[in-house]
């Protein structure tokens, strides 16, 4: 049976174990949205991670929604992220970039033109953002028109080349935690009445049309897609039939034949039985690499890997304050505790400071 620390190839794309690092925001972008020499530094330190999902970074000026987030539409974002990819790679490392459009999950002073952010719809969110004067409320979006959707998918299209020409292996469509894609998703959320709103069929359509391009664009064996089903983060309200809709729409995707699919099982960063939902069931549906995240401990993981359940584990939090987690998990070495405090923009304190299980043995 497989391990935890086995080699899998997940599409086009070859990992030297199945631990993966999952998508941690961080807040410490240069100005222009520009990737800093520090994230090149972190992002280097955690390369023995089997692959490495980039913190969530926005594919328009649109799609951002907190202080100081990364892009990947422009040429001086791709020029900063490919320091990041070249460091990554010479370290014998995999890293993948998560596409982002945070949708009503922003502020009017993070949106070009101080305009009102877009959604599926004109509800304003009960959440709060990172802006320059600190958090504050979401504003409240505007419902994008039918004829503007579009636009967005190909701001997805864009960002996946954009992406390749910056060295990242592939990509992952953020689809999960209440932004965008979910926005649309959810009926708890859409109250369209296009082609985008109302059935199933049509809430999952912007879905759909995003990975289409993509994965035209550059591949299904580079795309990889995340969902979170049932959480609640940022005022995602349950949708009236998620095992329905979150079936349906990866049946869909079928066709394109994406490298993976990353699953946050119950609230993200929370609860893992924060409401019921058929997991297995949902992977019956996807003939790619299935990746489950949320809360695994080491023997959880071991377990879930040995037992076929899951191809691969990404681990968020256990990768903040440790670089070195793979060592750490296979020799079942203590994990160290994060800073909180620090997690959410400043310097290298609390991001690049963290010492190796060595360099904590030495001190």
């Amino acid at each position: 049976m497989p391990s935890l620390f086995d080699p899998i190839r997940i599409g086009q794309i070859e990992l030297a174990n199945r631990i993966v690092m999952a998508p941690l925001t961080r807040n410490r972008a240069a100005p222009g949205q520009v990737p800093s020499p520090l994230a090149v530094e972190y992002y280097r330190q955690r390369a023995s991670a089997g692959l490495i999902i980039s913190e969530a970074t926005q594919v328009c000026p649109e799609g951002q929604g907190y202080l100081d987030t990364p892009g990947i539409h422009d040429a001086a974002q791709v020029a900063g992220w490919r320091r990041v990819t070249d460091a990554v790679h010479a370290a014998g490392g995999r890293i993948v970039v998560q596409l982002w459009h945070v949708g009503r999950i922003s502020h009017v002073s993070l949106q070009p033109g101080g305009l009102a952010p877009v959604s599926s719809t004109a509800k304003r969110a009960e959440a709060r953002t990172l802006t320059a004067e600190g958090w504050l409320p979401v504003s409240a979006p505007r419902a994008l028109r039918t004829d503007e959707v579009a636009t967005v998918v190909a701001s997805y299209r864009h960002a996946a080349r954009c992406a390749m020409d910056a060295g990242f292996d592939g990509v992952e469509v953020h689809g999960a935690n209440g932004y965008l894609i979910e926005q649309f998703l959810r009926d708890s959320i859409n109250d369209r009445s296009d082609a985008y709103g109302g059935p199933i069929e049509n809430r999952a359509r912007l879905l759909i049309e995003v990975l289409q391009a993509v994965a035209g664009e550059i591949g299904g064996g580079r795309t990889g897609l995340r969902l979170s089903p049932v959480t609640p983060a940022n005022d995602a309200g349950q949708d009236s039939h998620p095992q329905a809709l979150y079936e349906y729409a990866v049946a869909q995707l079928a066709p394109l034949k994406l490298a993976f699919l990353e699953v946050v099982e119950g609230a993200t960063g929370g609860a893992r039985d924060f409401a019921p939902f058929d997991y297995a069931a949902l992977r019956r549906h996807f003939n790619g690499a299935w990746m489950v995240n949320n809360g695994y401990q080491r023997q959880m993981a071991l377990d879930i890997v040995t037992s076929g359940a899951a191809d691969l584990v990404s681990f968020g939090r256990p990768f903040i304050g440790n670089a070195d987690l793979v060592r750490r998990l296979r020799e079942d070495r203590p994990l160290a505790a994060f800073d909180k405090k620090s997690l959410y923009g400043g310097g290298a304190k609390g991001y690049t400071d963290y010492p190796t299980v060595d360099e904590g043995a030495a001190a």
